[in-house]
């Protein structure tokens, strides 16, 4: 995009009213987990020795501090549950760096660089988390649409409260009936949020909890959006155990020198049973104002394969 172009798209209207939505999405959200459910609000980790492996590919970022080298943050997860030993119940606005694929450029969902807000509890069930993802959602959209409910109508946008509790699918369940791409056609056919549960275990990371009653099943779930909108969330339980972090790694084609001081903390502190989630701050605004694209709702986007000059 060139400079020009840029500047004008800066002062856009749409983007004023984007902006406004972001700002409340925060608010409220906060005003939530803090003031009703007693969560406690951490500073995010830029970057870390170790970070989020991640199920699918993406470029590596690295900067060398003082003959180190640090990651930067794809996200918190290891941070929240290492954390569990200082505070039960935590959240953070933690920016990602996820350098995708170019082929992801026109989703109208990646972005590779975005924020979510990252929650953890201590000694929680997927179940507990669920629950509390529903009501973060829930009162969220509540209070967009009594504060914002002249933005929503200058942009033509109807949204609704969704229904508790939100539908569960399982994964077989959703690849039996839609195939590899059952994500999209899902989302395209829901006329609300719905959960994605029970993946199996080589489709998530090696820190997703293995059911320990249904082997090869993980305790995780994903929040898809209705309307076309896709992903909205991922979180679960957390594998804690030492013994089984170990058989997940390999069963990954990964190592433990990989993850060497996670493991080194683990293995001295030991880590606490704990599920949490995130939700792609970005994602939740688009979803909110029915933006064709999240690159239309974010002040200074960074979308795979294209360069902005700001």
């Amino acid at each position: 995009m060139e400079l020009e172009e840029y500047g004008k798209r800066l002062s856009s209207p749409y983007l004023k009213k984007a902006m406004r939505i972001h700002s409340d999405v925060r608010k409220f959200m906060a005003d939530f987990l803090k003031e009703q459910r007693g969560f406690i609000e951490i500073p995010p980790v830029i970057i870390s020795a170790i970070t989020d492996p991640l199920n699918h590919p993406t470029t590596k970022s690295q900067i060398e501090v003082y003959g180190y080298t640090y990651e930067l943050t794809k996200s918190m997860i290891f941070h929240k549950q290492i954390a569990m030993h200082t505070l039960d119940k935590i959240f953070s606005f933690s920016p990602n760096i996820r350098l995708e694929p170019t082929k992801r450029k026109n989703t109208g969902r990646h972005l590779i660089e975005f924020t979510q807000i990252d929650v953890e509890q201590k000694n929680a069930s997927r179940e507990d988390v669920m629950d509390l993802a529903e009501d973060l959602v829930i009162y969220t959209i509540e209070k967009i649409l009594e504060k914002d409910a002249d933005i929503l109508e200058s942009v033509g946008r109807v949204l609704k409260v969704p229904s508790k509790p939100f539908r569960k699918i399982t994964y077989t369940e959703a690849v039996k009936k839609y195939g590899k791409d059952f994500e999209t056609k899902l989302s395209k056919e829901a006329t609300e949020p719905f959960w994605l549960i029970d993946i199996e275990l080589l489709e998530r990371e090696f820190y997703d909890r293995e059911d320990p009653s249904r082997p090869g099943i993980l305790l995780d779930m994903d929040l898809i959006y209705p309307e076309g909108f896709g992903e909205a969330s991922s979180g679960g339980e957390r594998e804690y155990e030492l013994d089984q972090i170990y058989k997940r790694i390999s069963k990954k084609g990964q190592t433990p020198e990989q993850f060497k001081w996670y493991i080194e903390f683990a293995k001295k502190f030991g880590l606490i049973p704990s599920a949490g989630f995130g939700i792609g701050i970005e994602r939740f605004v688009r979803f909110v104002m029915g933006a064709k694209d999240v690159k239309d709702v974010t002040l200074f986007p960074k979308a795979p394969g294209e360069y902005y000059p700001i």
